[in-house]
C-alpha cells in the first residue's frame, strides 16, 4: 500500500487537473487499490502546507485553505490617459480651484463627463469648494495622490511653462489666458488619442 500511495501521490502532483479513481487505477499496477491509497495519502498530509482534496469525482492536491494568501500576486497596472484627459489635468494642476466651464472655456471645447471621471477613478483630482458665483459651480482640484506620482511636495513646485515646452508638452503658441495644452481636441476622440499617464507628464 506504501507504493501505491507513492504512485497515486506523483500522478496527482503531475496532474494540473483533478484525477478520478478510474483514471488512478488505469494507470497502476493490476490490482492496485487507488481508492485505499488516496485514504491514507488523505490522512498523511492532514496539517501539512498541501491538502488533498475530492473535486466532484475525482482527486486534486491544493494549497492549504490558510496558507492561500502567499499563493498570492500583486501587479502593477498601466493605465492610459487619453489626450483630453492630459489637459484636463493640467489645466486643473495650474488653475485649481477651477470649475468645469474654464477648463472648458481654456481648452476652447467641451469637457466629458468620461474625462472627469477618468481622473476621479485615479484620485488625481477631487472635488474642491464650490464658487461663490451664480449657480454654485463645484470645482477641481489636485489631490495628494497627484502630487505623490509625479514627486511634488505642493502643486507650486509644478513646472513652468519653459519646462514645459521644452519637454515637448505644450505648442510655443498659448492658448488665450491660459496655460497651453498642445493639440486641444474634443473629447469624442477619447479611445482613439491616448497618452500613458506617466511621471514624466510633469517632468522637467
Amino acid at each position: 500500500m506504501g507504493e501505491q500511495e507513492r504512485m497515486v501521490e506523483a500522478m496527482l502532483f503531475a496532474s494540473a487537473e483533478p484525477v478520478s479513481v478510474a483514471d488512478l487505477n488505469a494507470r497502476m499496477p493490476h490490482g492496485s487499490d487507488a481508492a485505499e491509497a488516496l485514504v491514507h495519502l488523505r490522512k498523511r498530509y492532514e496539517g501539512r502546507g498541501v491538502h488533498l482534496v475530492r473535486v466532484g469525482d475525482a482527486w486534486a492536491m491544493r494549497t492549504a485553505p490558510d496558507l492561500g494568501f502567499l499563493m498570492q500576486k500583486e501587479t502593477v497596472e498601466t493605465r492610459k490617459l487619453s489626450r483630453a484627459a492630459v489637459e484636463t489635468l493640467a489645466i486643473i494642476a495650474y488653475h485649481q480651484p477651477v470649475t468645469r466651464a474654464e477648463i472648458e472655456e481654456i481648452r476652447g471645447v467641451s469637457v466629458s463627463r468620461g474625462t472627469v471621471d477618468q481622473l476621479l477613478e485615479l484620485e488625481w483630482i477631487r472635488f474642491g469648494r464650490r464658487k461663490m458665483t451664480p449657480g454654485r459651480p463645484v470645482t477641481f482640484v489636485v489631490t495628494e495622490s497627484f502630487l505623490d506620482h509625479f514627486g511634488l511636495e505642493t502643486a507650486r513646485d509644478l513646472p513652468g511653462l519653459k519646462e514645459l515646452r521644452a519637454a515637448g508638452l505644450l505648442e510655443s503658441r498659448p492658448l488665450s489666458g491660459a496655460v497651453p495644452v498642445a493639440g486641444a481636441e474634443g473629447d469624442a476622440d477619447l479611445e482613439e488619442e491616448t497618452e500613458e499617464g506617466q511621471s514624466e507628464l510633469f517632468e522637467d
